[in-house]
């Protein structure tokens, strides 16, 4: 069994590409059922906007299902300033400071994209005494358009107005050594996991041991991403980003199996078996408590699905920052899935 590193890696540049805050996730999920039907299997979307994809196993009598959630962090125009800048609020969590000088567009209702960048209100350290020490949030930083308005009318007469989606540069870098360095690793990365899974199954012919339908989320990062699920999945297990920091033993390098998280424990039987999958394919894993995490099974879970859940994915560090991984825990996670699913 061989990952098909190329296409794990192309996979993962192009979807990051592709702008996809929470809310805004249509055109990533259509190329994602694109890359899907290439590989022959079914793909229909919800009518929250969500993908699902259909493999088809040894066996009906059980249906598994694996997610993973292609939206991502980002902003909102709030309000046009009188100097023709935009105040924004925040999609999802980002990490704020980390904003401060990072460059992303703006796209309004009509399609036209505009490029700016974020900044504190006390940009400047020749002009601003408290330029280091200016709090970056959302009252204190804005969006600098790189186009030549001076005054709200300006700004307003190109089509921006509040509600416009404003989507954060995610940067994304692969090293010779191996490190995925980006932006939304969390989740884009797991996403590219499940898709290198399905063109390993492809060319190798192989079948999961019963029905296996893949859940692309377009909501997690804002907390109902798979508040529904098909309800025919009987277990449920969320490829997330595995956290890396104090008080855990996942690193970059390994997949992480999570066993507890903000919303509770997971299925006690489905993490035993992830760990026996990860044994059986000599994957590098570390099983780790979560305290500050929540998954789509714990909004499928919560939206009243009759499910058992699980949680992997590889490890992350600096999530919702500039995020980075090593090639090695995508890798593993694929294969761990692949022994997870009696895939033969």
């Amino acid at each position: 069994m061989q990952v098909n590193k190329e296409y794990l890696l192309d996979t993962l540049k192009e979807i990051m590409a592709i702008d996809s805050p929470s809310g805004f996730c249509a055109h990533v999920v259509a190329r994602i059922g694109e890359m899907a039907r290439e590989l022959g299997y079914e793909f229909e979307t919800t009518r929250k906007g969500c993908g699902v994809i259909t493999v088809p196993g040894h066996s009906a009598e059980h249906v598994t299902g694996l997610s993973a959630h292609v939206d991502t962090l980002g902003a909102m125009v709030r309000s046009v300033a009188e100097d023709g800048s935009l105040r924004f609020t925040r999609v999802g969590g980002p990490i704020l400071p980390t904003l401060d000088g990072e460059y992303c567009r703006v796209i309004t209702r009509e399609g036209k994209v505009y490029t700016g960048t974020f900044l504190s209100l006390s940009p400047a350290a020749h002009v601003f005494s408290d330029s280091v020490s200016r709090k970056r949030d959302e009252e204190n930083m804005y969006v600098r358009l790189d186009e030549v308005v001076r005054k709200k009318d300006e700004t307003l007469a190109l089509g921006i107005m509040p509600g416009d989606y404003i989507c954060i540069d995610p940067k994304t870098t692969v090293t010779e050594s191996g490190f995925v360095k980006s932006r939304f690793i969390d989740d884009k990365g797991s996403v590219a996991c499940l898709l290198a899974l399905l063109k390993l199954m492809k060319d190798e012919g192989l079948k999961p041991a019963y029905t296996l339908k893949v859940f692309i989320s377009v909501f997690e990062e804002v907390g109902h991403g798979a508040s529904y699920i098909p309800e025919d999945i009987e277990e449920l297990v969320a490829v997330d980003m595995g956290c890396v920091g104090s008080d855990l033993g996942c690193t970059e390098y390994d997949v992480s199996i999570c066993a507890k998280d903000s919303g509770g424990p997971y299925s006690y039987d489905v993490t035993g078996r992830l760990i026996e999958a990860a044994k059986a394919q000599g994957v590098s894993y570390a099983v780790d408590i979560y305290p500050y995490y929540g998954s789509d099974v714990g909004a499928a879970l919560h939206g009243g699905n009759d499910i058992t859940g699980g949680l992997i994915g590889p490890g992350v560090h600096a999530s919702h920052g500039m995020e980075r991984t090593h090639y090695t825990a995508l890798e593993g996670t694929v294969k761990l899935l692949v022994a997870y699913l009696g895939c033969k």
